[in-house]
């Protein structure tokens, strides 16, 4: 993979990289760059990525995809080889999917979040983080107790996707992160965290078979 940008040819740290979103390949510091390169990369993008289940997701919404997901949360990996602010999205929505899950099929609405009449669900995401750092080796080994401060003041930023402010439903995600499997995927590292599916539910079995097919 290209560690400069495919345009200008600038590399980290003088410039940020990011993926093309369609073909998660290529990679462009601006999107200036991907505009200006556009015309040639279009008649190759998306050519050489895999749609099979192995292949890197989502193809869009974090900063570096991860090929086999469900591989890596059967191994308890899912967190891991990610960057920190792709760390911070995946928290944030899986604890608001979470929140979601438990409000729409039992009901359950915390009085410390959003569904149980709070101005925002700080308090969830910090109860959430508690117990995923209680189980060990589920988060990153770089992830303390100044990295949490980080993540919890991430989803307070209400210019992110990921805003504590603001409910998310199943379709909210698959639209941001352009991934019919991702919602599935944060309701797996949740029930990681938790002990327990949304309803009670274990979906063990299906997260090898979703590993199986990887």
């Amino acid at each position: 993979m290209a560690d400069h940008c495919t345009t200008c040819r600038k590399t980290p740290p003088e410039v940020n990289l990011k993926h093309c979103a369609k073909c998660s390949v290529t990679r462009y510091c601006s999107r200036d760059c991907q505009k200006a390169n556009w015309k040639a990369h279009k008649k190759i993008c998306g050519k050489g990525s895999s749609s099979g289940p192995g292949a890197p997701m989502p193809s869009k919404g974090l900063d570096q995809p991860i090929a086999k997901p469900f591989t890596a949360l059967e191994n308890g990996t899912w967190l891991h080889g990610r960057p920190e602010k792709d760390v911070y999205r995946l928290l944030v929505d899986a604890y608001r999917m979470r929140a979601e899950d438990d409000y729409t099929w039992e009901g359950k609405a915390n009085p410390d979040g959003l569904y149980g009449g709070a101005e925002n669900g700080l308090n969830g995401l910090r109860r959430f983080l508690g117990l995923a750092v209680a189980r060990p080796g589920l988060l990153p080994p770089w992830f303390d107790a100044e990295k949490q401060r980080e993540c919890e003041d991430f989803g307070m930023d209400s210019t992110q996707f990921q805003d504590l402010c603001s409910r998310v439903q199943k379709n909210d995600i698959i639209d941001h992160y352009g991934d019919t499997r991702f919602p599935m995927q944060l309701r797996m590292f949740a029930e990681a965290v938790y002990g327990r599916g949304p309803g009670g539910q274990n979906g063990a079995t299906m997260r090898r078979a979703m590993a199986s097919m990887e």
